[in-house]
This record gives structure tokens, C-alpha cells and sequence, in this order.
């Protein structure tokens, strides 16, 4: 495989999981982002948790979403995230959900 099909390759599939996330997005009430993931949620708990010194969050998620061209299936049942970086919540308002060419 040549560099320009892998990057072909990469570019249908990222069509096709922004086309996903279009379809799913107004099914969920927060998008979550971490240093590694997005995910779309109706239902989470975070936890700030301090050890040693060291703050890390641990966020938990049920029937979520995770934005990840290279899962078979995005759909997750639970999720637990550990991380020592920032993490961001935002409930989606349903007007913020009427994206460009619908």
C-alpha cells in the first residue's frame, strides 16, 4: 500500500465518522473530551481524585459514543477514563446540533 492510498484510506474513513457523528450527535445531551478521546454521553460522573500530590480525574460514562475512526464499533456501554490532563464537559444545546448541510 502506498503512502497516497493510506492517505486516501484515512480521509473515506474520517468522511464516514464525521458523517456517523452526524447522524448520532443529536441523540446525546454532553460531549466529553480528553487528551485522547471524544465522546458523546447522556450520562457521566467525574471524580477528582488527589494522591500523593498528583490530581488526576477519573470520568465515567454509560452508552457512549467515542469518536475513533479506527473502532469496529463506537458504540460502548461503559467507559472509564483515568487521566492526568484536563478534561472538558459541555452539554450540547439542541440549537448547536443544525450542522452545516442537513
Amino acid at each position: 500500500m502506498s503512502a497516497e492510498d493510506l492517505e486516501k484510506y484515512e480521509t473515506e474513513m474520517e468522511l464516514k465518522l464525521y458523517r456517523e457523528y452526524r447522524d448520532v450527535v443529536g441523540l446525546f445531551k454532553y460531549v466529553i473530551e480528553t487528551e485522547r478521546r471524544f465522546y458523546l454521553t447522556n450520562d457521566y460522573e467525574m471524580q477528582v481524585h488527589s494522591v500523593q500530590g498528583e490530581v488526576f480525574f477519573e470520568v465515567s460514562m454509560a452508552d457512549a459514543w467515542v469518536w475513533d475512526m479506527y473502532r469496529p464499533a463506537r458504540f460502548v456501554k461503559q467507559v472509564r477514563v483515568l487521566t492526568f490532563k484536563d478534561v472538558n464537559i459541555e452539554e450540547l444545546n439542541k440549537s448547536d446540533l443544525d450542522l452545516p448541510g442537513t
